[in-house]
């Protein structure tokens, strides 16, 4: 059996919020899956499900064979979790922290250290350096070994990468791929779209629903519109003025352009080429490109969300 995680028809509400809505998914052995979408869209709940600290309304939660909550006890010693806040002692050293860490799971860290040291090398030379005076992105390198440092079957990880630089989101992306490849399976939320990019599976969130459930490629190979890239002078009078063509089915700012993505049609540049002309648009830079991840995203979520925005 290679399922790590099965998720059936499960819904959450609190009070009159509905934070998931019937989610249905499976993640494999030895994957890393992404469970992505914006704020809001329930993912930290979703995962504060499968570590147990939060029960679902109904449906079924089955983590490494473990139906929760019933047998939630089971969890501890083979699932890693590292929650969106950072939730270490910030008056307690980098050791210090992953040695308490430690113990909590009946461990060392000499034990384990060649599990935790692709990630705490990167952190050792600040051992003796109290956590809250860490970077964003040191900080999160030590939760990420102290959620390792019992060696989990199981990682569960939600927005890792929020708050910290382009270059730290890289060298922890770097990691989780090795982490892989010796035999762990992951489970990551993120608000970042690009990130989806990383992983074997995508689960789409939007509003407690699932829109999607595949590879990454399976996803952007299902785009069904002719996706254009213009920039020009003027973008919200630009963005009004496509929204009025016939064939546009959304517009959404990407950078300094547009993504606009159009009905599908073989002669559809050259008669939306004539539409801006005759809306005195004459100097603007318009290229066909392929769809990434957002595109898609934003292709799945109804229209009226993305008319209102730029």
């Amino acid at each position: 059996m290679n399922t790590a995680v099965r998720i059936h028809d499960i819904s959450k509400k609190y009070q009159e919020t509905h934070a998931l809505k019937d989610i249905s998914f499976k993640v494999a052995y030895g994957t890393i899956s992404g469970i992505i979408g914006p704020d809001g869209a329930g993912k930290s709940t979703l995962l504060r499900i499968l570590v147990a600290l939060e029960k679902a309304d109904k449906g079924e939660v089955v983590v490494l064979g473990n139906e929760l909550p019933r047998m939630a006890g089971r969890l501890k010693g083979i699932v890693g979790y590292m929650p969106e806040r950072f939730s270490l002692y910030p008056d307690l050293s980098v050791k210090e922290n992953l040695s308490f860490y430690a113990r909590i799971h009946n461990t060392t860290i000499e034990e384990n250290y060649h599990i935790i040291q692709p990630i705490y090398s990167q952190i050792e030379p600040f051992k003796n350096r109290l956590a809250g005076r860490l970077s964003g992105g040191m900080k999160q390198k030590l939760a990420l070994s102290c959620a390792l440092v019992h060696r989990p079957v199981l990682l569960i990880l939600d927005e890792p990468t929020t708050g910290v630089d382009a270059v730290s989101r890289k060298e922890f992306w770097d990691i989780l791929r090795l982490l892989v490849r010796e035999g762990l399976t992951i489970i990551v939320s993120t608000p970042y779209m690009d990130e989806a990019n990383q992983c074997n599976n995508i689960i789409l969130l939007h509003k407690g629903k699932v829109l999607f459930d595949q590879s990454p490629k399976e996803l952007t190979r299902e785009y069904s519109m002719d996706l254009f890239r213009i920039a020009g002078r003027d973008m919200f009078k630009l963005k009004k003025e496509i929204l009025s063509y016939r064939n546009t089915v959304s517009v959404s700012l990407f950078g300094q352009g547009l993504h606009v993505a159009l009905k599908s049609d073989p002669s559809s540049g050259n008669l939306f080429n004539h539409f801006l002309a005759s809306k005195g648009y004459s100097d603007l830079v318009m290229e066909r490109i392929k769809p990434g991840i957002e595109d898609c995203f934003i292709s799945l979520i109804p229209k009226t969300e993305t008319e209102n925005t730029i």
